[in-house]
């Protein structure tokens, strides 16, 4: 296998051939970095690019390989991290000017654990300003753009993450979802995206830790890949007050009956644009061609926007602190969230908080009857990169940034597993994602219905054409 093929290689593939001493850790990442310098440039999605640290990491794991250790279950892999996660050896900005140079003493949990189990990261991937919308781009870096058509949105965001992932630049990525942000991009980027139960990935550290909505979580070009690094991340830590164990089998395939599977086309009555509910719908006849029973039908979401839309003001009017006296030099929309959470009260919290409880209950008692809930991931494909965010989807006016993402933070305030899968793509070679929702604390069931969905429809497969992104092939 040339240096140059190895990044397209699967991860799983790329770390049995490191443990079977097929390839070194050096070799897996100079095929990385030759990536990154051919396409990155088209694309803008890994930022803060150091590759001495990744040669720093990958001889120590060539050492240990041959003194006959073991490096640990990433060990080559490499990777970029989300720009949101404080990292010691790469600056770290938020996407903000604000902290632009900043250089953290220490590395966030989830960065900790990638690095103990081998993974090699050589920089970081791009975010928008503090996390805040699914378009990914930021007064520091810029804008970072989808492969498939470099003139459209990567999504956000942890859009940086997929584009990375979807073009072979890192193996594995790390990414955060409050209101879609693991999912959004990887629908967009034809990836594979996890938002787990709250908090499978702990998320220990400042702030409100008993906010279930914000959750860190893995991304992947497969769900094999994905559940590679979810093993890693998906362990309990006594900081963080929520956190869960996931009870993930040794082997992940899929499931052993045929599924009853509930069929959302519109996830509440949302709009959602023609291009991709045609995708969508071939997506569920897939499925049903598979064998599953799908039948159209969804739990009562009612609430769940003011909940959700309270409660991320709510923490928005947290982070403040992270802005101090200098709002009038972070966007517009970030400068919004945090008004409005100012201006929120104690009743409305406590209500919303509430309500999270109930849309809960409203999931357990839904999937009592049903073994995995599908709907779309984004209401809209990828829009022009030069737009903030749609104005419009389905003919209906869009009142803010992320009321067009309704269709994610909808799921979110659910409580239950959701993954980003595959679905598509529109007549114009636009990715679509579709959204399986599981049952409370039913990761393991999604991902095997995940498997078996990939395997029956091969979405993931299709590459973006980037013959023209400065001579890369």
């Amino acid at each position: 296998m040339g240096g140059s093929e190895l990044w397209a290689r699967s991860a799983v593939e790329q770390a049995r051939m490191l443990s079977a001493r097929e390839v070194s850790a050096r070799e897996l990442l100079d095929a990385h970095l030759a990536r990154i310098e051919a396409v990155n440039p088209a694309v803008n999605a890994v930022i803060g690019l150091d590759p001495e640290v990744g040669r720093a990491k990958a001889a120590a794991i060539d050492e240990t390989v041959a003194a006959g250790g073991n490096p640990g279950p990433l060990a080559g892999l490499v990777t970029a991290h989300k720009d949101l996660l404080e990292t010691k050896d790469f600056v770290t900005t938020f996407g903000s000017p604000l902290f632009a140079g900043h250089r953290p003493d220490t590395d966030a949990l989830l960065v900790q654990r990638m690095a103990e189990a081998g993974a090699v990261a050589v920089g970081k991937t791009n975010t928008p300003e503090f996390g805040a919308g699914s378009h990914t781009f930021n007064p520091v870096y810029g804008l970072t753009r989808n492969p498939y058509d470099p003139t459209r949105s990567a999504g956000g965001s942890s859009g940086g993450a997929a584009v990375a992932l979807r073009t072979g630049m890192v193996a594995i990525a790390d990414g955060s979802d409050l209101g879609g942000s693991l999912r959004n991009p990887a629908g967009w980027n034809n990836v594979v995206g996890f938002r787990g139960s709250a908090r499978t990935v702990p998320k220990p550290g400042p702030g409100n830790n008993w906010l279930p909505l914000p959750i860190d979580g893995p991304m992947a070009r497969s769900v094999q890949d994905l559940v590679l690094l979810l093993r890693v991340l998906a362990r309990p830590h006594p900081d963080d007050p929520l956190s869960t164990a996931i009870d993930l089998p040794s082997i992940v395939d899929g499931p052993d009956r045929p599924l009853r599977v509930a069929w959302s086309p519109t996830l509440g009555g949302l709009p959602v644009d023609v291009d991709v509910a045609e995708v969508l719908a071939a997506f569920r006849d897939d499925v049903a061609a598979m064998g599953w029973d799908v039948v159209e039908a969804e739990p009562d979401l009612s609430g769940a926007d003011e909940c959700f839309v309270t409660l991320r003001a709510f923490l928005y009017q947290q982070r403040s602190a992270l802005v101090g006296d200098r709002m009038d030099q972070v966007k517009a929309t970030v400068q919004d969230e945090i008004v409005r959470g100012k201006a929120l009260t104690a009743q409305q919290v406590s209500d919303a908080y509430a309500h999270l409880g109930v849309l809960w209950r409203r999931a357990v008692a839904f999937f009592q009857s049903f073994d995995l809930l599908i709907g779309p991931v984004s209401q809209v494909s990828p829009f022009p990169a030069d737009q903030e965010y749609p104005t419009e989807v389905g003919g209906k006016p869009m009142a803010s940034y992320v009321q067009w993402m309704a269709s994610c933070f909808r799921v979110t305030t659910l409580g239950t597993p959701a993954l980003s899968l595959p679905a598509g793509f529109t007549d114009a070679g636009l990715p679509v994602g579709a959204q399986l929702i599981g049952r409370p604390n039913g990761d393991a069931a999604v991902l095997r219905a995940a498997l078996a969905i990939e395997a029956a429809t091969g979405h993931g497969s299709r590459e973006p054409d980037l013959t023209d992104a400065d001579g890369a092939g």
